[in-house]
């Protein structure tokens, strides 16, 4: 677990399995994600002695996954509450079977599930730090939202933002490409050329970085589509290398192209010409 001071009272904190975003005010402590559940012991002990013991007081979830909602149970117990959005609490209440996993994902304990959700959108002051919060509809899944700081000009985009790789398209729980290039689209109103983006995981980001996300997904939801009304499969899509311009940047695109073909058949009627 490792600290990086992004303003005076912004941090972001690594290794406990994405980023986590502190905010340090006069109420205590706010993060954006936790951690993973076998990492939120040392997530506490970590903070405890970077923060000289000051409460968490409060915890947003960007998504339901496990390496941002793992140490909710922790921290909940502690008195903080925890805010996201509405299918985040579902998810993490459900049980169900990711096949791209290969995972069953058993409902977990009340404690772990958020105190608090929304819709739509919402701001809160935390002491003197004004926040301002919203949902992204379908993306990364269907439960993704992104944290403003407008006074630092921070921008935390979970995992709708990816770096290093294709970003993940979990269509079990509602992410499909569409949505992504719409939420990537809704994030470059927000951001301007010095804002600091923040990532699911890996280092900041700038808006050139969305931007070039961006035109990869519409370029990708262009060419899939073409290739889904040619009757192609994952495997035929997989071979026909659509990807092949973007690879250097992104890397392997075999998951991404399956999970997006899954995803895809969801809004196949919106999409139009296939079947």
């Amino acid at each position: 677990v490792a600290a990086t001071r992004l303003t005076d009272n912004l941090t972001i904190v690594s290794g406990g399995g994405g980023n986590l975003v502190v905010l340090n005010g006069s109420d205590g402590l706010l993060l954006v994600n936790g951690s993973l559940p076998e990492r939120a012991a040392d997530l506490v002990r970590f903070l405890d002695d970077q923060f000289r013991g000051k409460r968490v007081a409060a915890v947003f979830n960007t998504d339901w996954h496990l390496e941002h909602t793992g140490s909710n149970e922790t921290f909940r117990k502690a008195g903080a509450k925890i805010i996201a959005h509405e299918n985040t609490k579902l998810w993490i209440g459900a049980d169900f079977y990711s096949d791209w996993e290969k995972k069953r994902y058993k409902p977990r304990p009340v404690e772990a599930r958020p105190t608090e959700t929304f819709y739509t959108n919402g701001k809160m002051m935390f002491g003197d730090e004004r926040i301002e919060y919203g949902y992204m509809m379908q993306a990364h899944t269907d439960g993704d939202i992104y944290i403003l700081f407008p006074q630092q000009n921070v921008l935390v985009a979970g995992d709708v933002l990816a770096f290093g790789h294709y970003p993940i398209l979990d269509y079990v729980t509602g992410g499909w490409l569409g949505g992504l290039q719409n939420a990537n689209q809704a994030l470059l109103k927000i951001a301007n050329d010095k804002t600091i983006i923040v990532p699911g995981s890996g280092p900041v980001q700038s808006r050139a970085d969305l931007q070039a996300q961006t035109e990869m997904c519409t370029a990708m939801r262009d060419r899939l589509v073409r290739l889904m009304r040619q009757g192609m499969g994952p495997q035929d899509m997989i071979a026909a290398a659509p990807t092949k311009d973007f690879d250097a940047k992104w890397g392997n695109p075999e998951l991404f192209i399956r999970n997006a073909y899954r995803g895809m058949w969801g809004h196949v009627r919106e999409l139009g010409g296939i079947i």
